[in-house]
Order: structure tokens, then C-alpha cells, then sequence
């Protein structure tokens, strides 16, 4: 299975902000949206991403003020990106050595997604699914 499969169920919908507003504010949009992460977008190019987990570290535990600390701040800018042809296995693999949970999908320049570990699992467990159902229906006959 591909990152372009899991868009096509999912959707290629992404949320973004740009770098300037308070961690605040892009905290806020994350809460409206129901997402952990979201992309950092300047000019049409992708400059960062913003995760709960460096409003977690890099605000909470060093005691800065998320109303008056900007985005470009904390997060995070050499943003780790697949593409749709990527295998689930290679985003997995990206995932897991990075220590992320959020991979932007891009082809010919441009953001055409965003797919979560979440995603990749449920992937991984569907085509895992579909393995078992046809080792057990090649056994059964």
C-alpha cells in the first residue's frame, strides 16, 4: 500500500498557519481542526511543522508563554516529507527513526497531503486484515 492510497481514503485536506502567529493561536486552529500537528506554510512553501509535542516541550517545560512566543520559535523546521509513491514500510521506517508522527505528502513541489502515524497503522492493520482473510480462505479450501 501507498501514501497515495491512504490519501485517497482519507483525503488530501491540510490545515496550516504561518510562522508569525502566537503558539497560541496555532494551538487554537489545532483544537478547532481536532489535529495534533499542523504545517507551517509561507509563499506557498512549506517552512515547518508545529506538533503538540514541541508545544509540550519547548513551552510548557521550559516556562514560556504560548500568548507571546511566535510559532517560528518552536517548530520544527527540517521537516521530514514522502511522497504518494512511498510504501507504507519506508513511511514507517521514516516515522520510527525520526522519532515523528506526521509525514507531509508532496509531488512536484507542491503539499498535497498529510498522513499521521495513526494512519499508517490503520493501513498496516487493514492490509494485515486482508492477508490473514486469504491465507484462512486458501486453508479453508
Amino acid at each position: 500500500m501507498t501514501v497515495n492510497q491512504i490519501l485517497s481514503t482519507k483525503g488530501r485536506e491540510v490545515y496550516s498557519i504561518v510562522s508569525t502567529i502566537t503558539v497560541f493561536e496555532a494551538l487554537r486552529v489545532m483544537g478547532e481542526k481536532n489535529i495534533g500537528a499542523i504545517l507551517v506554510i509561507e509563499d506557498g512553501a512549506l517552512k515547518g511543522i508545529l506538533s503538540e509535542r514541541d508545544y509540550a516541550r519547548k513551552i510548557v517545560l521550559k516556562d514560556k508563554s504560548s500568548k507571546k512566543t511566535p510559532v517560528s520559535e518552536i517548530m520544527e523546521s527540517d521537516v521530514v516529507t514522502v511522497k504518494p509513491s512511498d510504501n507504507l514500510d519506508y513511511c514507517m521506517e521514516l516515522m520510527s527513526k525520526r522519532r515523528i508522527r506526521h509525514l507531509p505528502v508532496i509531488e512536484n513541489g507542491e503539499i498535497i497531503g498529510l498522513v499521521s502515524i495513526g494512519d499508517v497503522v490503520k493501513s498496516i492493520i487493514e492490509v494485515q486484515k486482508e492477508t490473514i482473510k486469504h491465507l484462512d480462505s486458501y486453508i479453508s479450501q
